[in-house]
């Protein structure tokens, strides 16, 4: 039961990530549309999706608080300002979305709304991230670094290249899902977005050796890692050559490989911790019984559920969106 728990935490976080991950950066790249027909195209493109996508959110935080309670306590003792930030700033963006296209004199306001709103998400989920990588201050399985024992100029660093990679999701979602400018500005971006991520890669792996990151350590002692920045550097290459020869179907599986490798990188470089290197996916887990009694509810009827869900909603609004339709 601990293995399947911690497998489905995974996999619930790594669809948030790549399903809100895009929309995010679509609402990111908002902000630089050249008139209000592209804005529209842009809102086309993420409408039937982006509030589902925010469902696996939900999920992983269930998953968190019913199979590892004592990671969510301490998560949430350690990030509860972050993290109230990152829900306003989502609430926000939701409200923006449906209110700009009723909206005359104050459309600017909720166009700002979304975009600040995006940005402010998707920051604050990196900053948790670095956060993590950098190790929280614990001290018999309670955190103890006081309200913003999470602010490090690391954590901030982490922020900013999250906001990046989403971008880049973003950028790549657009050129698979829209046609003309917006399409053109997608493939613009790509490149320079790439070069972006890559560039934050490099300065987080510099600044971790300056600081000796223990997590850096799990490279030596687990060697067979390395497959994974490989694959995520063959998706790089992929991505640039889909790019050059304007490519709609490849960008997005790209990318998604991309944040993939990374995500399975990160995971490999904290197990057996789920807080690194303060509590052990063992230690974090709850009563057998407590998971065998969630397997039979969120486990075979609720995940498996939400996965088809998603699935279906992917398939039935495939291929490109119609410019002449608006969403209202």
């Amino acid at each position: 039961m601990i293995e399947f728990w911690a497998a489905a935490l995974a996999l619930t976080l790594m669809l948030y990530v790549l399903l809100d991950g895009f929309d995010l950066g679509v609402g990111m790249l908002f902000g630089i549309a050249p008139d209000e027909a592209a804005r529209r195209h842009m809102m086309q493109a993420i409408a039937p999706v982006w509030d589902g996508n925010e469902t696996w959110l939900v999920l992983a935080a269930t998953i968190l608080f019913g199979a590892f309670p004592a990671v969510y306590a301490l998560l949430l003792s350690a990030f509860y300002l972050p993290l109230l930030l990152m829900l306003a700033a989502l609430i926000l963006r939701g409200v923006a979305f449906e209110f700009r296209y009723k909206s005359g004199r104050l459309r600017r306001v909720w166009d700002a709304g979304f975009v600040g709103g995006s940005f402010c998400a998707a920051f604050v989920q990196g900053v948790t991230v670095g956060a993590l990588v950098q190790e929280l201050p614990v001290r018999d399985g309670l955190y103890v670094g006081g309200a913003f024992g999470w602010l490090t100029p690391f954590s901030l660093l982490c922020g900013l290249g999250l906001c990046l990679g989403y971008a880049l999701l973003g950028a790549a979602w657009l050129c698979g899902k829209t046609e003309s400018d917006v399409r053109d500005l997608g493939f613009r971006l790509l490149p320079r977005l790439l070069l972006g991520v890559l560039a934050f890669l490099g300065a987080a792996f510099v600044y971790a050796l300056a600081i000796n990151l223990r997590v850096l350590h799990r490279w030596i002692e687990r060697p067979e890692m390395l497959v994974l920045p490989l694959v995520g550097a063959a998706a790089c290459a992929g991505l640039l050559y889909a790019a050059r020869r304007r490519n709609d179907a490849l960008p997005f599986p790209l990318v998604a490989l991309i944040f993939a490798a990374a995500f399975a990188t990160l995971a490999a470089s904290f197990l057996p911790y789920m807080v690194p290197f303060s509590v052990t996916v063992t230690e974090a887990a709850a009563p057998e019984a407590s998971l065998s009694f969630m397997f039979w509810g969120a486990g075979i009827v609720v995940l498996p559920i939400t996965l088809i869900y998603t699935l279906v909603v992917y398939r039935v609004f495939k291929g490109k969106v119609d410019v002449a339709e608006h969403y209202e």
